[in-house]
């Protein structure tokens, strides 16, 4: 029987029980693939995070679905910090902390910041965009039953590290009455001429005061249906917006969840002016809700 050390994190919140949830493993560098797999699908979770060596960061973690590796992830990416924070693996020094940390698409920077009184801030700066295919909005606002009457702008697949097609609705009414056709999704996402694995939909006004994006994501089969918080989509999706023109300020909080009884938020910063966007940071808060002992293996 193999033991592992693991964290139950919630990511983009302040409040147990908000937020995005991760399990994050400890010392899982042996750990099998099929183990790692079999995990996420056990917890019903969308993503689990794996802590593995690296000789390229201060520390290294893989992510997961149900369905298999994801190459750059923000929840889990948030949930690995506050679980190394939790465990007194990273510490910070007058108020703050920076380091490195290796993902499947490369380093990422981080940065801790602490807030008296609150859980403290963890900033990853995601990659320079990669601006992708665009997409006929007709075609995707169909697969939630909405219309092009809906949509903002025409949908375009954006890297930071994990592509996404950004879908922006006009108002976050629109955003609220979208409901996903999953068969239609998952045939256009298989598609080998696609070049996204999901589409994220936004509207460049928050669902409440403070927000300036509320946003959705709809998962694949296989894991939770809706995605309460998206690190790694929301700063795709701040790219898109500001290359546009749709955010008077590159420096914003980002909504989602807010309909599931699960509200998250993110400080988030776009790099650069519009026409040339060197990175994208993305932070927000971690609360670890459970510790414990995972064992595998024959009498686990």
């Amino acid at each position: 029987m193999k033991s592992y050390q693991f964290d139950w994190v919630d990511a983009f919140t302040e409040t147990p029980m908000g937020g995005n949830p991760c399990v994050v493993v400890h010392g899982a560098g042996a750990m099998s693939e099929t183990d790692r797999i079999a995990l996420v699908r056990e917890t019903r979770l969308s993503e689990c995070a794996y802590l593995v060596p690296s000789d390229r960061a201060d520390f290294g973690a893989r992510y997961y679905l149900p369905s298999g590796p994801i190459p750059m992830a923000g929840h889990p990416t948030v949930a690995t910090v506050a679980s190394l924070l939790d465990r007194g693996m990273v510490r910070t020094e007058q108020g703050r902390a920076a380091f490195t940390l290796e993902v499947g698409s490369g380093v990422l920077p981080i940065e801790v910041t602490d807030r008296p009184g609150r859980p403290p801030l963890v900033t990853m700066t995601q990659a320079r965009p990669r601006f992708g295919k665009v997409h006929d909005r007709a075609r995707l606002a169909g697969f939630y039953g909405l219309g092009p009457e809906d949509v903002l702008d025409d949908p375009q697949t954006v890297s930071t590290g994990s592509a996404f097609c950004i879908l922006a609705l006009k108002d976050p009414a629109a955003l609220e009455r979208a409901r996903p056709d999953l068969a239609a999704i998952e045939a256009f996402l298989d598609d080998p001429a696609t070049d996204c694995r999901m589409i994220f939909l936004t509207t460049p006004a928050g669902v409440t005061p403070a927000g300036r994006t509320a946003s959705r994501l709809f998962m694949r089969p296989g894991g939770p249906v809706e995605d309460p918080f998206t690190g790694s989509a929301t700063g795709c999706m701040a790219a898109y917006l500001w290359a546009r023109g749709h955010l008077d300020t590159p420096a914003f909080i980002a909504e989602q969840g807010h309909w599931m009884d699960r509200p998250g938020q993110a400080q988030v910063e776009v790099l650069g002016p519009r026409d040339d966007i060197s990175g994208v940071k993305v932070g927000g808060a971690g609360v670890v809700l459970m510790r414990g002992t995972l064992s595998l293996g024959a009498g686990g």
